[in-house]
């Protein structure tokens, strides 16, 4: 993926005010970027949007679950 600049990115609107966020970018029709806001030039991470979606409900819904619950 190449490196995304310029106003593409915008802060989580979970984002806390002590600095500590996280920024979004829409990458084409189907992913998702993350990066730290506290490091711009650092490395970001590309996900496809629905999986990011079902990631995000299990966080909320307290449904995650790891490789070591079976």
């Amino acid at each position: 993926m190449r490196p995304i600049h310029g106003d593409t990115w915008r802060k989580s609107s979970h984002s806390n005010p002590n600095g500590n966020c996280v920024e979004v970018a829409t990458v084409g029709p189907r992913k998702t970027a993350l990066r730290d806001s506290q490091s711009p030039g650092g490395p970001e991470l590309a996900y496809p949007h629905a999986e990011l979606v079902v990631f995000l409900h299990s966080l909320k819904t307290e449904t995650l679950t790891t490789a070591s619950d079976g």
